[in-house]
């Protein structure tokens, strides 16, 4: 199997299967691309059944490396984790090479507030009504 034929048939399962929109479904291939241009990048001549865990997280390292946020990163680990589900799905490979890869923690944002002042004038405002 190669990587463009696998790529178009995941983008055609993508649209039709999962009905994905465009916006997502292409930038659930971008995230495939991108990860097949690190793999030229470094020399890996490997064709998707026979990428092993470790070109996966060399590939992760690579684009922490580069700066990319911590949310992005999770997204591209989804879109390759997709990916490798849905050629396990397909019978292209045997075992998901990216069932044990772990996602970057995003933390999680703190709620916004009233302060005191704010409260006592909803208060205020509410008892003058």
């Amino acid at each position: 199997m190669d990587w463009k034929n696998s790529v178009d048939n995941f983008r055609t399962f993508l649209n039709f299967e999962k009905s994905l929109s465009k916006n997502s479904t292409e930038a659930y291939v971008r995230d495939i691309n991108s990860f097949i241009s690190f793999l030229k990048l470094s020399s890996i001549n490997k064709k998707p059944e026979e990428i092993i865990p470790k070109d996966i997280q060399d590939f992760l390292k690579y684009i922490s490396e580069l700066g990319i946020s911590a949310r992005s990163q999770a997204r591209i680990i989804s879109g390759i984790r997709s990916y490798y589900k849905y050629l396990l799905h397909e019978d292209q490979i045997e075992s998901d090479q990216t069932s044990l890869l772990e996602t970057p923690s995003l933390g999680q944002k703190l709620p916004e507030v009233l302060s005191v002042g704010e409260i006592d004038e909803l208060i205020s405002a509410r008892s003058e009504a």
